[in-house]
């Protein structure tokens, strides 16, 4: 009579775990049309400033020319979601406190506007691979280098191995920052 009991006891308790985990699931799971966000694409928390073989022309990442002197950036964040709704935050995304860079430029942001650009690998003509590089109007930016970034991008889709970049004011095609650390 005790292993009938212990039997039943271990079994109706493991049927009452596995009612839990599914009414767990089916409670958490929505549709895909459901919920007032789209998917993220893209959250970043590390952005890296133009440096070493990056300045300048002669290493571009995705096509896209590093600035021409070297940069700081104290932090950079952000999101994209496949609507294409795009935010970056920068601080301190400033020129370096050193040469080459003029003394009377070091440790400012000279540009009074930021742009964001994303970069995606996607599928273009004839099944090829190609890059699409999207960007942003300008946004404000102060001297300390602090901008933030809220924009609406039109992504190709499908949008693979997106990379966001900060750069230049309009006219001014390089980049100042990079996701990635």
């Amino acid at each position: 009579m005790r292993k009938i009991s212990w039997l039943l006891a271990t079994a109706g308790a493991a049927a009452l775990v596995s009612v839990a985990a599914v009414q767990g699931v089916a409670a958490s799971a929505k549709p895909a049309s459901a919920g007032p966000e789209p998917a993220s694409v893209l959250r970043f928390s590390t952005m890296t400033p133009v440096t070493g073989p990056f300045v300048g022309t002669a290493n571009p990442i995705r096509g896209e020319a590093g600035g021409g002197l070297p940069w700081l950036l104290t932090s950079g964040h952000g999101s994209l979601d496949r609507a294409g709704h795009l935010v970056v935050r920068v601080r301190g995304l400033i020129l370096a406190r050193q040469a080459p860079v003029p003394p009377a430029l070091q440790g400012i942001n000279p540009f009074p506007a930021f742009r964001a650009l994303v970069s995606c690998q996607t599928i273009g003509t004839g099944n090829m691979a190609t890059v699409t590089n999207v960007s942003t109007g300008d946004f404000k930016a102060n001297k300390e280098g602090d901008s933030t970034i809220n924009a609406q991008v039109s992504l190709p889709r499908p949008c693979i191995a997106p990379i966001v970049f900060v750069t230049g004011p309009t006219g001014a095609d390089f980049w100042f920052s990079v996701t990635g650390s």
